[in-house]
């Protein structure tokens, strides 16, 4: 009878063993499986958080001919002569520009004559026209990257008369 009782208690002791070792091995599996996914989550999340940052590309000033214009008539006749300077990106919107620049110069005399001197006269004025010049520029051009390089338009004389 000693026998059957020894028999028992081992089989308990295995058992007890096995199901450790299945225990263990669950949470060696289950923690793996949690540093796998966390250092695969920390590789996305870094590449999101750092992109790399596009090199900028170089300023150009194009210099643009004299405009001389007659204003829209107030109490008298007035002109206006402004120097520009158009401000891009060194990219292929240089050549784009001076392909294009009878349909600028046209679009630009166009706008600057539609203007009355007490539009202009004040800085906010020469602001916005200088907004509104680059807009007209931007209509030109045919591609969406080209107009991004176009940066702004800078009063390099600026005569009402």
């Amino acid at each position: 009878m000693a026998k059957t009782m020894e028999a028992p208690a081992a089989e308990g002791k295995k058992s007890k063993k096995g199901l450790i070792i299945i225990i263990l091995i669950a949470i060696i599996a289950i923690g793996a499986g949690a540093g796998g996914a966390w250092y695969f989550m920390k590789m996305s999340v870094g590449e999101e958080a750092e992109p790399e940052k596009p090199k900028t590309k170089p300023t150009k000033f194009m210099e643009l001919d004299i405009f001389t214009v007659n204003l829209q008539p107030e109490d008298n006749s007035q002109y206006l002569q402004v120097g520009l300077t158009v401000k891009v990106r060194e990219t292929e919107v240089v050549q784009e520009i001076t392909k294009q620049m009878p349909d600028i110069r046209n679009r630009i005399l166009m706008l600057l004559s539609s203007k009355k001197a007490t539009d202009i006269a004040g800085i906010q004025g020469k602001q916005l026209l200088s907004q509104q010049i680059v807009e007209e520029i931007k209509q030109s051009l045919d591609s969406e990257d080209l107009q991004e390089d176009v940066r702004e338009v800078l009063f390099t004389s600026f005569v009402i008369q």
